[in-house]
């Protein structure tokens, strides 16, 4: 399977970057295809010009010609089979960088067209039949369900859709993460290993 695997945390020690470490690692066992993105470590740009805007609905091969720097996540995005989002989630979403890739990528053409006379997307993104998310969270499970997880929201209920129909989706998610001592953190990683073979 066609993998892209899309990272955001500016740390590559942290938890969230040692997760996306064994994320790969997996992924390799597994004999998958991966290509990657580490937007941090890229320097992506989240974002959106006042030409994106403008042009939000409009003809992609322009905007790529104008905006080249977004060929390759546009390009990984069509080609992939699953996404493998490796994010924390703070303030109940993603970071900003991770957001921004969304509203720069998830554009006209791409994820999405909307007919002449119609007023419902059609979805472009039928190349993609599983969706991952590995995320942490510094509060409890509590918490983040009395704050409405907006950030999980965001995922299967906006870019799901855009996807093909019969796409899986996986939350590997861990709660509390701010009460688990560093030491203890390898457990986590075990998890996110052991649940990331059974999505894919």
């Amino acid at each position: 399977m066609n993998v892209l695997v899309v990272y955001a945390h500016p740390e590559p020690e942290s938890t969230v970057g040692r997760l996306r470490n064994a994320v790969l690692e997996e992924l390799a066992s597994l004999n998958h295809v991966v290509r990657q993105h580490d937007l941090y470590a890229e320097g992506f740009n989240p974002v959106m010009s006042a030409f994106e805007r403008k042009n939000h609905s409009t003809a992609l091969a322009p905007k790529l010609d104008f905006i080249p720097e977004l060929r390759p996540y546009v390009e990984n995005l069509l080609w992939c089979e699953a996404v493998v989002l490796v994010y924390p989630t703070w303030w109940s979403g993603q970071p900003a960088i991770m957001k921004g890739w969304i509203d720069r990528v998830f554009v006209n053409e791409v994820a999405w067209t909307l007919p002449e006379d119609a007023n419902r997307l059609k979805p472009l993104l039928t190349n993609i039949r599983r969706l991952v998310v590995v995320t942490t969270h510094g509060s409890t499970k509590f918490v983040n369900a009395m704050e409405g997880e907006s950030g999980k929201r965001t995922v299967f209920r906006s870019l799901r859709f855009m996807m093909h129909w019969r796409t899986r989706c996986t939350w590997i998610a861990f709660y509390g993460l701010d009460r688990i001592a560093v030491e203890k953190r390898d457990e986590v990683i075990v998890r996110a290993r052991r649940r990331l073979r059974k999505a894919l």
